[in-house]
């Protein structure tokens, strides 16, 4: 149902895109009708990019993905950018229709219809240029290294002998057809250099099955944390037909699955614990978020570090009395100015806030869904470290 809405309005955008850029800017004939089968071509594409790969598999679809989807960013951007142009190219025409015609011309003024072309001809432009370059600097970004971030986290009740301990978060890989074996192996890399006490990774790894994925994710072996890495789902891990099987995979990976439950961290004689809800999507597979079975039997008196892919589960987390949520979902927006959209329905965009004594952090993840373009929010890997404290 997500694919059929978003196909949807994306075919309503690319008309809008075919009026403003086609028949706004040419006459009926050759150059019209060849602008339009290009447009429709490259709409075909992007259905096809958003609904084959579910049917023929990932792989097969590798060919004609990368094009769609980056047409999939520069649609978006085009029918963003002319919508901006709008108020200007109306009161252009406004002014346009307001000029006296000429004496020898009464009925019609060929020099206005060819400044009401060269209005629509010139935003045509400006939207083309600004996002060529939007998508290229965006597609730049996405695929290049994720940032490092270094974030201190004081928590209420944790031992002194915590101080200093790292846990590197890392969420939304997202595996498929433009994202393989060469992105896990970069971030493996990139958390391996940071040293981390120990690794979570947040949900939102894959975007196929183990058959078609597990050689890209093989490379999690090579995580080196001393007290392990983690895992709980996020809503992608449910939208292949069996999630069990990622975690299966992931266990032989030597990533620990978190799913409604909880274990302990030691050091010495201190501890704290470790905790991991199931993503809100497991709801449709009677495979909910389960507070009460995740937290049984974790010590009152020490900290609760809680693992939920999505930041909106943070208000039942604070009402539990969790320190700490780590979470990830919204890609810190991925493309401007879709960050506004993801600050209505999540509490955080991204970074560290706090909802009553519970604290969260949100990070814009490694990866990309969709388009392999990031505005306004490159990836990132964050490395928290923990400090005694109030």
């Amino acid at each position: 149902m997500f694919i059929v809405i978003l196909s949807a309005v994306l075919a309503l955008m690319n008309v809008y895109v075919w009026k403003r850029l086609v028949r706004d800017t040419t006459g009926p004939g050759r150059t019209r009708r060849i602008l339009t089968a290009v447009l429709v071509a490259l709409a075909l594409l992007l259905v096809a990019t958003l609904v084959l790969p579910r049917v023929i598999g990932l792989w097969e679809s590798g060919w004609y993905a990368w094009p769609g989807y980056l047409w999939f960013g520069a649609s978006v951007y085009l029918f963003l950018t002319l919508l901006a142009l709008e108020p200007v190219r109306l009161a252009l025409r406004g002014w346009i229709k307001r000029q006296p015609p000429r004496p020898s011309e009464p009925d019609s003024d060929p020099h206005a219809m060819s400044r009401r072309m060269f209005i629509a001809r010139s935003s045509a432009v400006a939207a083309g240029a600004a996002s060529v370059g939007l998508v290229g600097f965006g597609a730049a970004t996405a695929l290049g290294p994720p940032d490092l971030l270094q974030v201190p986290v004081r928590l209420r009740r944790l031992d002194p002998a915590f101080g200093g301990f790292r846990i590197a978060v890392v969420s939304d890989i997202h595996l498929g057809p433009l994202a393989g074996r060469a992105h896990t192996e970069r971030i493996v890399e990139t958390i391996n250099a940071a040293e981390p006490d120990l690794v979570a990774i947040v949900g939102d790894l894959i975007d196929g099955t183990v058959a078609e994925l597990g050689p890209a994710a093989a490379p999690l072996r090579d995580l080196a944390a001393p007290e392990g890495a983690f895992f709980v789902t996020g809503n992608h891990e449910y939208f292949v037909e069996d999630t069990g099987s990622w975690l299966t995979e992931l266990e032989r990976l030597g990533v620990h699955p978190l799913g409604n439950e909880n274990t302990a961290i030691r050091r010495g004689g201190a501890a704290f614990d470790l905790v991991g809800v199931n993503d809100i999507a497991g709801e449709r597979r009677d495979d909910p978020p389960d507070f009460d079975r995740a937290l049984a039997g974790v010590d009152a008196k020490r900290p609760t570090i809680l693992l939920a892919h999505q930041p909106v589960l943070v208000s039942e987390a604070a009402a539990r009395g969790v320190d700490l949520q780590l979470s990830g979902h919204t890609h810190g927006g991925q493309m401007w100015p879709f960050h506004y959209v993801v600050r209505m329905v999540q509490p955080t965009l991204v970074g560290l806030s706090k909802v009553n004594d519970t604290q969260l952090y949100v990070t814009r993840g490694a990866g990309f869904w969709g388009p392999p373009v990031r505005v306004g929010a490159p990836p990132d890997i964050t490395v928290l470290t923990l400090e005694a404290g109030t």
